[in-house]
């Protein structure tokens, strides 16, 4: 059939024969079937109390390792540091907290730390989302401190504890990270867990909450902004700023375009334990980044 005879959707399209009886793909992610299965589910299903949207991320993790070259992802790290003077001397530093809950009890209401006691006391969470042990390599150095300053950002960044303020830290890292490694192979491999996790609110809102979309947008939005006006959070000492007023710490910590927003009706109602909040955030559009 000639090309102009050929739906202009499928020109180009060039069926690959192969003597395999099971499904084989060029990208490593189609070919596994946990992930196939994984990522439908989390695309696709609604939200119910049966299982609650943390529990995704703990089946897509042993997912994830399962896929990784931490041989090549180790080479890349090594490569990065021998430029990036900045990432090699917060390795080289290899600084972990050892906090507790209790210990943010010291801190005064509207400070870094006090914003943070109060969230996880009322909210009943736990500070280390994965057990703890010893970083061994520098993935798992990286993945470490992800998880210890990951509820801070979500403050520091102006994301609610919520389900639809969980897309600003989100997509803050998915800006941000880009920013300040250079190589980009490195940086798409430590914004795994951010694009497959922002993926469940982005395309089930759209799907079955279509309701609170404009708030979705709104988050993503606004990390995006934080991300690409701020400096290397992700490689900041947060612990040294917690005694300070929030407005401080972001001045302190260089984090710039922050803004607060009140998402807790919209995500709960995206989480079906709630009834429609109106109205919803607008979209906005980003503003132009100043490249000095």
């Amino acid at each position: 059939m000639a090309e102009v005879d050929t739906p202009y959707l499928a020109r180009g399209w060039l069926p690959v024969e192969t003597p395999s009886s099971v499904l084989v793909s060029s990208s490593k992610y189609l070919n596994n079937a946990r992930l196939r299965d994984w990522l439908a589910m989390i695309l696709l299903r609604r939200n119910g109390p049966d299982m609650p949207p943390q529990s995704e991320m703990y089946a897509f993790l042993p997912i994830l390792e399962s896929l990784r070259d931490h041989d090549r992802i180790e080479a890349l790290f090594t490569a990065e540091r021998k430029e990036n003077p900045a990432l090699d001397a917060w390795f080289r530093e290899g600084f972990v907290s050892r906090y507790r809950i209790e210990d943010f009890a010291q801190y005064a209401p509207g400070t870094l730390g006090g914003i943070f006691h109060q969230w996880i006391t009322q909210g009943s969470y736990e500070i280390q989302i994965v057990p703890w042990s010893e970083p061994k390599t520098q993935l798992e150095f990286f993945n470490l401190r992800s998880g210890q300053t990951h509820d801070f950002e979500h403050i520091l960044t102006g994301g609610g504890f919520n389900f639809m303020g969980e897309l600003v830290p989100y997509w803050y890292r998915l800006t941000n990270v880009f920013k300040f490694i250079r190589n980009p192979e490195l940086a798409a491999e430590v914004n795994m867990i951010q694009i497959f996790g922002s993926l469940r609110y982005t395309v089930r809102t759209m799907l079955h909450y279509p309701e609170v979309w404009p708030t979705c947008v709104n988050a993503i939005q606004r990390g995006m902004r934080v991300g690409q006006e701020s400096d290397a959070l992700f490689m900041a000492r947060l612990e040294d700023h917690f005694h300070l007023p929030l407005a401080e710490a972001r001045a302190a910590l260089g984090v710039r375009g922050a803004v607060d927003v009140d998402t807790d009706a919209e995500g709960a109602f995206w989480a079906q334990r709630g009834p429609l909040p109106v109205p919803a955030p607008t979209m906005q559009p980003l503003a132009p980044v100043d490249p000095a």
